[in-house]
């Protein structure tokens, strides 16, 4: 991507995916410090909220967290799900960059009127329907997207929710968060093989695949809003665990960060035994035609979710249709209007 290019600049979309950059310059840590707070003396984290304001902001803490060996419980699940579960143990976190969100706000308004103190808001708009259902809301730096897709937001939120850990562990990442914006601006504007484009334009399924920390899976929604294409997610290995038996050589499959062990597995049943396109997001050279992203330690999911989104804008330009505006889907999914 390049904004000084009028093909990618006149769209909301780009200049929003390539606004995460300044998102992340002004992320201020030091903003979840009352929620760490919370967090010492419950020990459990609920995180929820609905599509991206869920999937990898909640993920990727998770998968953090227990990779850090952090002695708390965290979980998540859709609101409408959650309004199941008994949370009255849990601090609890409700995401919607709209405050509108009809799943999100009556989780949020059930919890508050129980008397729970220790739920949180976490919103791009002041002064919403999920503030006033909240003990207190954050708003987050980057604003009100106008694209339909969500991108600048996911990494603030993700960052949010991360940062809780920073200070739930009082580990200062202010060097480390200093270089992100760099990296992250590197994965958004590095070219795109034209070839792996011309894979994905007569591919009948676009799959990605990794771990289960919200980058595959937050890429698969996107490759539906931004590219108008059928795709899937699939976990760990579940790739090469049966769901080859009706994938054809002209689908694609993207793994993100590929586990070094099961490459093998995913050459001979897939590029050998399919004979679709394999292509690897890593920050090293694979066996696979690789879209290279520069190390990132322990931000690199944000570096590949960067260059995963680079690789959408590509295709959706390839197919020309409007970035911003899908035929059917909503900025707001499923808004309480009352």
């Amino acid at each position: 991507m390049n904004l000084k290019d009028e093909c990618y600049s006149r769209y909301a979309l780009v200049q929003e995916m390539m606004g995460t950059v300044d998102t992340v310059k002004k992320f201020d840590p030091s903003v979840t410090k009352n929620i760490a707070d919370v967090l010492r003396q419950s020990q459990r984290l609920y995180l929820t909220g609905e599509g991206s304001s869920r999937i990898f902001p909640a993920k990727n803490a998770m998968r953090k967290a227990k990779r850090w060996g952090i002695d708390v419980n965290i979980q998540t699940d859709g609101s409408r799900q959650s309004y199941e579960y008994d949370l009255s143990k849990f601090t609890v976190c409700c995401a919607s960059n709209s405050g509108r969100t009809k799943e999100v706000i009556l989780l949020a308004k059930k919890l508050f009127e129980s008397g729970k103190k220790d739920i949180f808001g976490l919103t791009a708009c002041p002064d919403t329907m999920l503030a006033k259902n909240c003990a207190k809301t954050h708003i987050l730096n980057c604003g009100w997207e106008q694209a339909v897709a969500a991108t600048k937001s996911v990494v603030e939120q993700a960052l949010y929710y991360e940062s809780i850990l920073w200070n739930y562990q009082g580990v200062d990442r202010s060097s480390e968060l200093k270089q992100l914006p760099e990296l992250l601006e590197s994965a958004l504007t590095m070219p795109i093989p034209q070839n792996i484009v011309g894979y994905v334009k007569n591919a009948e399924t676009i799959y990605f695949s990794g771990y289960n920390d919200g980058v595959a899976e937050e890429l698969t929604l996107k490759t539906n809003e931004i590219t108008r294409r059928k795709s899937d997610y699939l976990e760990g290995t579940y790739a090469v665990h049966g769901i080859e038996e009706v994938m054809s050589p002209s689908d694609i499959v993207f793994v993100i960060d590929p586990i070094e062990e099961e490459i093998e597995k995913f050459n001979d049943v897939l590029a050998k035994g399919v004979g679709l396109k394999v292509v690897a997001i890593a920050d090293h050279d694979t066996p696979f035609q690789t879209i290279r992203v520069p190390e990132a330690g322990d931000f690199k999911p944000y570096v590949m979710l960067c260059a995963g989104w680079n690789l959408l804008v590509e295709i959706g330009l390839a197919t020309g249709i409007n970035l911003d505006k899908p035929e059917r889907a909503r900025k707001v999914g499923n808004e309480l209007i009352l």
